[in-house]
């Protein structure tokens, strides 16, 4: 650790005495903690010197050199110590070297056992004796160190295998917290021991030595995941695991952490160095690959990751993966196949043929050895693949994946999921060693030769969790059973494994028969998963077979004595009775199982317990009752007393109902205990306070003082109390782990989660309630366990004399309190002896045992180790036992006769319970039917009584004999039966439902699909001839057909859309001319302008206004007759075609006599072109298919319709008929015999006429072929007769009865009139008669000439249809040969998939070129409509030249000047965008100004040289300064016009480059489509060529033949050419109108001639008169304007309605003005008025002062005369005068100063604009009481003066 603390930063002034602290610090254990805060690096040389040289220093952090080292090596190390050496991450600084033979002390670092401080437990109170497991589940869990050395980890220890000899040493972790992970060096010289725990270090050991060479701390925090040294292996990379996951990069020979980085957010399985590129990593994990680069960069060197992205593959945990020397990473996943990494992305998935994973599912390990890449995974398989083939990867699809199979495949086994592979030290062996996860070590030859060896299984271990462990009783034998169907025994005395064998079922339970059963100890039972409890008795196979001479290698066998099933769910604990009597088994099914103990366990019954059990204990000797403690996971307790073996009674079930169960409910009581803690604490905090204050108080007493005031403070402070901690009631309740007898009724348990951290002594209550699982129980007492909040006691044992309590861990740790014997309270349980044995933090403590003599201690763990020690030392231990292995039981006699008990395989087999309960429900359900057998039989016998009854009651006479209602004995039987039997038909009925639905359902698909799909054939037959006619057979258009239709018409309405858009593209006029728009638009900104202005209206007169709207008005119908004018000439234009144009008619006559007329070619030439509308392919074949089939079915659906009409039709002429036939009978019973014609014959419907009667069924019909089928059933003896033979027989039974009742109605004829006898008549009555006679016969006479006419329509309509239906099936048969020729040109095409790509190819072309064409349009409008905008700002720059030019006048004389000043080029700076921040616009105006500044100065340099030598900044003297403005607004009006043309002329410049380049690509393009035209061109040339191929059949007649040879048919019609006569005489016709039209268009052509000619003379003329009306109308201009002005624009001239305004305004303001003139001239008349009154008063008071002074003066004199005489008696009043005298003259003073102001104010008023100023203040005189007239005079006057100067200002 000394090493670690180059971050000491150099002290020049450190004291000896501050070094020797430090040093003192460093050397205690606590103070090498505080030590790695220091950060000073120069204090490092000397330290480390000094403590090398202190010979006092601690051996536990004394670096110790090799024993063979002598003191010149030590000066060595010494003097390397102040060399420098790396640097940490690039810092700077010197650090010292490690010297290379520098080694830790082992036994200074390893972990030791934790003992209670003061306590005389020794500290090696039990020694590790032999580790029986392997956590075969860790990753990378098998390092080879040399030939014939395995490490891999174990709990807290790392296991050294000797292959040959089997023997193991041990080396502990250092940490105490258990081992994350190790690995080899590559030269087998070192191994690294990466641990777990709080800040936990890597420590790289020696090999074989076995000393810790180098410790590396700081990498993570909690525990490393995996480590990897670099190929040469001068580089350590290690990474975490949760919650920090940092990669971290060393220097290990050095201690030095190069780099750091977090290499992800979720787990990392594995880091690895590229073999071939030093500075590459690889980490992988938890759904994520990542690639690493260490990178050196201006700041040092630097780790660089790149996370691996998996596209569309899903996302998968990546196990293994392996670097391949370009760089790319072959990876794993979990459904088995490859994935190639390049560039962070997957390259390729790699699979096998047809789709086949690589690997069954996870690969686990990839390795690249000497060119051969090998892969592993969970099938068990190990496979080599080509390397290059890998490399080279890539895939030919769209899938992503390309298929490779292995070169060579090795396949373990089926049980075989291999981890992690490792080669065997010797270079040049083939042999590797495997990890198997579920619990083996395999040696593999991997050369895959002839020579190759079969696979070994070195090692066998159990896989995953010690699910139970038991010990014998009398023999140092162990047994374990695990979920992996293993049963293991071990020797734990010679540390061997003696006996395995293996089930279909994991096990879960397993208890070692105690000596009073067994007394050989050699009987386990052994409880499964599937709930099956085997008994298994073990012996000596040798002294079995040792009595018949034979031998036998094993050391131990086990036989099956005997197996039951009596639970339902995994059995999860068994225990054996005290007295070995009864044996109790307990479930995760919530139910405990008791079993009488003998030569045969017989089940005793079971009993419900509130929980899935979690362990059983019977009651000791020491107790009076035998009772079972049953412990349960939810943390209910129950005890049950011993059951009774033989109860003699014979019970429907095996539930114990009267045994007596005491339930104990556990309720959490810790959150109380810390409650009742913090309470006691601030009580002790209190009364220490209350002492501290008494001393205090006393202190002062005994010192005679008053308190101080920080003691009074102190005193009345008073704790704030906090809020106690809640009571906390844990939901779901805490697990259960372990518990254990103290007393009858009392017992301890140990909880885990909240509750964990307390052993808690429970007792049953007296008083159990009815509901035990609501039920609240506390503990009545509890006992802390050290440092057990987070690690609770998970299984408790004693020794046999209980002086000893070992405990299991949930950490992996295991405890040992010593205790008294007798102590059932545990109250000496206080101090302990612990050791970390199992992983801290899966390994928890499954089982500890004490062996039968207590010399040994076993454990059992979760992560699959098994560990013995031993409780003395080594060499007593040897003394004790002189045996060197166990003892094995004896077979007991008789064993060999035995016979193979029977045992349990099927895991679905019927418990104990469920069997016996299926035995009762077959004896009840026998007992029923014999019951049913016995009623049934007596109501026979009832009612063949009854039947006697009614036979002999039958025979009796009349009178005497009974009704049927009087052998009723009561009729409400009768009801209440028929009541019954109504409601069972309805329940039979509801429960049939289902059945009913389900059969119509069926029915009705059945019907659709072979019923519905086809039309039945209806013939309908002719009554008076053979005459027949026929439906169709028609077929329903399948789905597939509306799917063809849709797809057909999709595509049809595609081709259309595309034709009108190419047809509305051609349609489209030339856009509207930038001209017009912008002249719209302007006119459209005035019209805007005008209405803008309209709400302004208000302001002018209604004259006015009327006029401005009408002159508005005027130019605006101006305006749109102009633009309406502007339209039509456009239109106009627009429509003029161009020189080279051509008729539209003419063209189309071009193109049709292109197509129609001229030398066409048959389309079997090889040079025949198809036309574009004549192209054909698959889909428009497919459409014409479907158009075709669609009208041949609505063809023969509309025949059908009509012959479906015409049976219609003669369904209702026999009715017709019939009602007829009634009638007529009618009529000829009313005449007689002689006189009546023979009735006629009726036909009938014949069963081909109506099919649809087929499926007609009534109840009679389903009873009839009930009937007839139990008949036949009946009679039948040989072969099965068909279903179709009865339903044709109950189809002729149908026919006989139709037959038999048409018989009836025949045989009926009309009764014989002459019922009454013949009489006379009188001669009124029988001509009455014979008018009668007359009526009847013609009435009989209508009826038959009815019935025939009838009869004979219905014959006509029929032939007529007929011959229609013929006529259509000889179109049809036309049809179906086209459709057969269709067919086969739609194969054809379907079979040659080519034209599609070259399709869309030419539509890729044309639709680019459109595009390129609408863009190259785009531009040359954009190109046109800059060139517009060059012009107009040329002609605004000429307009401004111009106006410069107007505004100079004539004979200016500084013309000159001025034109230079105009012409002036100057430099301006740009303006700026607006968008920048206030600090870069003020910026950038301080430069413009500079820049500006710099530009004036440059200028006036310019303009120094013309002008005359005038400055061209100055308006010179006489000039006028307002035209020497306006030329520099001109100027400034020019330069901004020419800014704006060049930057207009760059744009264009740019659209036209973009132009070219547009059309040089456009031309590109063409070439390209006229290729791909070729190309298809080509292709449908030769696809014509293979449509002429098929042969077209045309049935033709022999008139239509017109190809003789010497006028005979040749008998070979190859050469002839089929046509229709139609198109023959069409071309015979288009000879004669071609000559036709030929003599036309001569004429045409003519007449045109000399139209031509007149209209030029015309256009010539027309020409003369424009030239000749244009010079006239300039004329008339001149006359009129004096110039030439534009008379659109004089024309849409309009008032201005700003300036008409403005005027308005003007004069609205002129009328305002002068009356506030008035105003004014009104206030100042008052002013004047006010002003002569000021004046005379002013005056009055100078007048009034004047006499004052005069009385003053009379006064004064008066008064010095009085002085003379009056003398000092008037001093006091004198004094009075004198100030009021002075107070008259100061008031005196101030009025004539008001009156001077006023006079001032009265002169200032008097002249226009005179601006009065505010007086100044002067200081008054105070006066009292009223004030004086002067006083008001003074106010008033300052009040006018203020008035005036508002009104001035306003």
């Amino acid at each position: 650790m000394w090493w670690h603390l180059h971050n000491i930063k150099p002290l020049s002034q450190q004291q000896p005495k501050d070094f020797n602290k430090i040093k003192y610090l460093y050397q205690s254990k606590r103070g090498r903690k505080m030590c790695k805060g220091i950060h000073h690096r120069g204090l490092h040389a000397a330290l480390v010197t000094s403590m090398l040289r202190e010979p006092a220093c601690n051996a536990r952090t004394r670096p110790t050199l090799p024993s063979n080292s002598s003191q010149t090596k030590m000066d060595t190390s010494e003097n390397q110590t102040d060399k420098p050496s790396l640097q940490d991450g690039g810092a700077e600084g010197e650090v010292a070297e490690i010297p290379e033979g520098m080694y830790y002390d082992y036994e200074e670092l390893y972990s030791r056992p934790v003992t209670t401080a003061d306590s005389n437990i020794p500290e090696n109170l039990l020694h590790l004796s032999h580790s029986f497991g392997y956590d075969c589940g860790r990753r990378a869990n098998l390092q080879v160190l040399d030939e014939h050395t395995l490490a891999f980890v174990a709990g807290n220890l790392l296991v050294l295998l000797d292959m040959k000899t089997k023997e193991q040493r041990y080396l502990r972790s250092c940490s105490g917290g258990g081992i994350g992970t190790i690995m080899s060096h590559p030269s087998k010289g070192y191994f690294a021991v990466a641990e777990k725990g709080h800040q936990p270090n890597i420590i790289i050991y020696e090999y074989p030595s076995l000393r810790p060479y180098r410790i590396l701390r700081g990498g993570t925090e909690q525990a490393y995941s995996f480590v990897d040294f670099n190929r040469d292996g001068t580089l350590l990379a290690s990474v975490g695991s949760a919650p920090d996951y940092m990669l971290t990069l060393w220097t290990w020979s050095q201690e030095q952490v190069i780099l750091k980085s977090k290499a992800f957010s979720q787990d990392v399985y594995r880091v690895t160095f590229s073999t071939d590129n030093p500075g590459q990593l690889t980490t992988s994990g938890s759904g994520h690959i990542k690639f690493w680069k260490m990178a050196n960069t201006f700041t040092g060197l630097k780790l660089q990751g790149q996370l691996g992205r998996f596209g569309r593959t899903a996302l998968t945990d990546i196990e293994g993966y392996v670097e391949l020397p370009d760089g790319k990473v072959l990876s794993g996943s979990e459904w088995g196949n490859m994935l190639l990494w390049d560039g962070g992305l997957i390259k390729v998935e790699i699979c096998r043929r047809a789709g086949r994973t690589c690997h069954a599912g996870t690969i686990q390990h990839f390795s690249l050895d000497e060119g051969e890449l090998l892969t592993i995974g969970t099938d068990g398989a190990i496979r080599s693949w080509d390397f290059e083939s890998i490399d080279q990867a890539d895939c030919t699809d769209d899938s992503g994946q390309m298929e490779l199979e292995p070169m060579n495949e090795m396949v373990i086994g089926r049980n075989v999921s291999l981890v992690s592979m490792v080669k065997c030290s010797s270079p040049d062996s083939p042999i590797w060693f495997a990890q198997d996860s579920n619990g083996s070590i395999w040696k593999l030859d991997l050369s895959f030769s002839n020579m190759t060896h079969d696979p070994e299984c070195l090692f066998s271990f159990h896989a995953g969790v010690i699910q139970a462990m038991d010990v014998s009783g009398n023999s140092h034998l162990m047994a374990t059973i695990a979920l992996d169907c293993s049963l293991r025994i071990f020797d734990f005395l010679s540390n061997k494994e003696i006996f395995t064998t293996r089930y279909k079922q994991g096990g879960t339970a397993l208890t070692w028969a105690p000596r009073i059963v067994h007394r050989a100890s050699g009987l386990l039972a052994v409880g499964f998963k599937d709930g099956v409890v085997r008994l298994m008795e073990m012996y000596s196979p040798q002294k079995l077979y040792g009595r018949s001479g034979v031998t036998h290698r094993g050391e131990l066998e086990l036989r099956l004595r005997q197996a039951f099933k009596p639970h339902s769910a995994p059995v999860t604990a068994i225990a054996y009775e005290r007295n070995g009597e009864i044996m109790a088994t307990g479930s995760a099914d919530c139910t405990v199982f008791f079993f009488t103990v003998g030569d045969s366990y017989e089940p005793i019954g079971f009993v419900n317990v509130p929980g899935p059990v979690q362990s059983l204990e019977w009651s000791p000797q020491s107790h009076e009752r035998s009772t079972l403690l049953i412990l349960c996971n939810d943390g209910h307790v129950a005890e049950v007393d011993a059951p009774e073996q033989d109860t003699g009674n014979i019970r429907s079930t095996y539930l114990l109902q009267g045994l007596k169960v005491h339930h104990f409910c556990f309720s959490s009581i810790k959150s109380s205990l810390k409650r009742d803690a913090e309470i006691a604490r601030r009580q002790a905090l209190k009364q220490k306070r209350l002492k501290e204050r008494d001393a205090r108080v006393k202190k002062a007493e005994d010192q005679e003082r008053q308190p101080t005031e920080e003691e009074q403070r102190l005193e009345g402070e008073e704790e704030e109390e906090e809020e106690l901690p809640a009571i906390h009631i844990p939901s779901p309740p805490s697990p259960l782990l372990c518990g254990f007898y103290s007393q009858p009724g009392s017992f301890w348990l140990s909880f885990g989660g909240y509750d964990s951290g307390y052993l808690y002594h429970c007792k049953f209550s007296e008083e159990q309630t009815e509901d035990p699982e609501n039920s609240k129980d506390k503990p009545c007492a509890f006992i802390p366990v050290q440092d057990a909040d987070e690690d609770p006691i998970r299984t408790v044992a004693f020794n046999s004399s209980r002086q000893l309590m070992l405990c299991g861990m949930h950490s992996g740790r295991i405890r040992v309190y010593p205790v008294e014997s007798g102590d059932h309270h545990l109250t000496s349980m206080q101090a302990f002896w612990s050791l970390s044995v199992h992983d801290n933090q899966y390994g928890h403590v499954q089982q500890v045992r004490c062996s039968y003599d207590d010399q040994f201690v076993l454990t059992t763990g979760q992560d699959g180790n098994i560990f013995s020690f031993s409780l003395l030392p080594q060499q007593e231990l040897q003394e004790a036992l002189k045996q060197v292995k166990a003892k094995v039981p004896s077979p007991r006699i008789g064993i060999e006769a035995d016979t193979a008990a029977p045992d349990i395989d099927d895991p679905t087999a019927y418990s104990i319970e469920t069997a016996k309960q299926k035995v009762e429900l077959d004896r009840m359900r026998c007992e029923a039917g014999q019951r049913k057998v016995e009623k049934r039989k007596k109501l026979a016998e009832l009612q063949g009584y009854f039947e006697h009854l009614l036979k002999q009651n039958n025979n009796l006479p009349a009178n005497v004999r009974l009704h049927r209602v009087e052998l009723e004995l009561d009729p409400r039987f009768r009801e209440e039966t028929e009541r019954m039997t109504a409601q069972r038909v309805r329940e039979v009925r509801r429960e049939l439902a289902w059945e009913e639905e389900r059969h119509r359902i069926g029915l009705r698909k059945i019907q659709e699909r072979f019923w519905d799909s086809v039309s039945e054939t209806v013939t309908v037959v002719a009554f008076c001839s053979d005459h027949r006619i026929s439906t169709y057979r028609l077929l329903a258009l399948s789905e597939r057909f509306d799917m063809l239709k849709q797809r057909s018409q999709a595509h049809t309405a595609l081709g259309q859309q595309d034709r009108r858009r190419s047809s509305a593209d051609s349609k489209k006029g030339p856009a509207t001319d930038p001209d017009d728009q912008e002249e719209l638009g302007a006119t459209g900104a005035a019209v805007r302008q005008v209405r803008a202005a309209q709400p302004g209206a208000n302001r002018l007169a209604g004259r006015q206004a009327e006029k401005l709207r009408k002159a508005a008005e005027k130019a605006e119908k101006a305006r749109a007759k102009i633009e309406k004018r502007k339209k039509e000439w456009a239109e106009l234009y627009a429509s003029k075609p161009s020189e080279d144009c051509e008729d539209p008619e003419d063209v189309k006559a071009i193109r049709s006599a292109t197509e129609n007329m001229g030398d066409f070619k048959l389309k079997t030439a090889k040079n025949f072109s198809v036309p574009e509308h004549l192209r054909i392919n698959a889909e428009k074949k497919r459409t014409q298919l479907v158009v075709m089939e669609e009208k041949i079915y609505n063809q023969k659906t509309e025949m059908n319709t009509r012959v479906m009409d015409l049976r219609n039709t003669k369904v209702e002429l026999l009715a017709s008929l019939h009602s007829q036939l009634r009638r007529l009978q009618d009529v000829q019973e009313r005449l007689p015999p002689s006189l009546r014609h023979p009735l006629p014959s009726l036909p009938s419907l014949l069963p081909e006429e109506t099919p649809e009667k087929k499926l007609r069924y009534t109840r009679a019909t389903l009873r009839r072929y009930n009937a007839l089928l139990k008949a036949r059933h009946g009679r039948r003896h040989g072969g099965e007769e068909g279903e179709d033979d009865l339903l044709a027989e109950l189809e002729m039974e149908g026919r006989d009865e139709e037959e038999e009742e048409r018989g009836e109605e025949k045989s009926t004829k009309p009764t014989e009139v002459g019922g009454k006898e013949e009489q006379e008549l009188t001669e009124m009555e029988e001509e009455m008669r014979r008018l009668e006679e007359i009526r009847n016969l013609d009435l009989q006479d209508s009826l038959l000439r009815e019935m025939d006419e009838a009869v004979w329509h219905f014959d006509a309509e029929l032939c007529l249809l007929r011959h229609e239906k013929l006529t259509l099936d000889i179109q049809m048969k036309m049809v179906d040969l086209h459709h057969v020729t269709l067919f086969q040109e739609l194969l054809l095409l379907e079979f040659d998939q080519r034209e599609n790509p070259l399709q869309e190819r030419l539509n890729a072309s044309m639709k680019e070129e459109d595009q390129l064409v609408e863009k190259l349009q785009e531009f040359k409008k954009q190109l046109e409509l800059k060139r517009r905008d060059i012009n107009k700002l040329q002609e605004r720059e000429r307009a401004n030249a111009a106006t410069f030019q107007a505004s100079l006048g004539d004979n200016n004389k500084f013309a000159e000047f001025l034109t230079c000043v105009f012409k002036k080029k100057i430099k301006r700076v740009k303006k700026k965008e607006k968008t920048g921040d206030v600090e870069e616009d003020e910026a950038s105006s301080e430069s413009s100004d500079e820049d500006s500044d710099w530009d004036d100065d440059d200028e006036d340099d310019e303009g120094s040289e013309g002008g005359g030598g005038l400055d061209v900044r100055v308006c010179p003297p006489n000039c006028d300064q307002e035209l020497f403005e306006n030329t520099l607004q001109l100027r400034e009006r020019r330069l901004d016009l020419e800014d704006l043309l060049a930057e207009e002329k760059k744009l264009a410049d740019g659209l036209k480059k973009d132009c070219d380049a547009l059309a040089k690509k456009a031309k590109i393009v063409r070439s390209t489509q006229k290729a791909a035209e070729s190309d298809l061109e080509l292709f449908n040339r030769e696809k014509q060529q293979k449509l002429n191929e098929l042969d077209v059949v045309v049935p033709l007649r022999l008139h239509q033949i017109e190809f003789m040879v010497n006028g005979t048919v040749p008998r070979s019609l190859g050469s002839a050419l089929v046509l229709n006569t139609t198109a023959l005489i069409r071309v015979q016709g288009r000879i004669r109108e071609l000559q036709q039209e030929k003599s036309q268009q001569r004429e045409l052509y003519r007449q045109a001639r000399q139209q031509h000619v007149t209209l030029q003379h015309e256009h010539k003329d027309v020409e003369a008169n424009i030239q000749e009306l244009e010079s006239r109308c300039e004329h008339l201009m001149l006359i009129k304007f004096g110039k030439l002005v534009d008379l659109e624009a004089l024309q849409t001239l309009s008032g201005n309605r700003s300036l008409e305004e403005m005027r308005q305004e003007s004069r609205i303001r002129e009328v305002d003005y002068i009356q506030e003139l008035k105003a004014w001239e009104a206030k100042l008349c008052k002013a004047r008025e006010v002003l002569i009154e000021a004046t005379r008063q002013h005056t009055n008071r100078l007048r009034c002062m004047n006499s004052l002074l005069c009385e003053r003066k009379e006064l004064e004199d008066k008064l010095n005369s009085r002085q003379k005489k009056m003398g000092a008696q008037f001093q006091s009043g004198r004094r009075a005068d004198v100030e009021s005298l002075r107070r008259l003259q100061e008031q005196v003073e101030s009025q004539a100063q008001e009156a001077a102001l006023m006079r001032a104010e009265i002169s200032m008023l008097s002249r226009k604009g005179g601006q009065i100023l505010p007086p100044p203040e002067s200081p008054l005189p105070p006066q009292s009481g009223v004030p004086t007239r002067s006083t008001r005079t003074h106010h008033t006057t300052r009040q006018i003066r203020r008035r005036t100067q508002l009104s001035s200002n306003q």
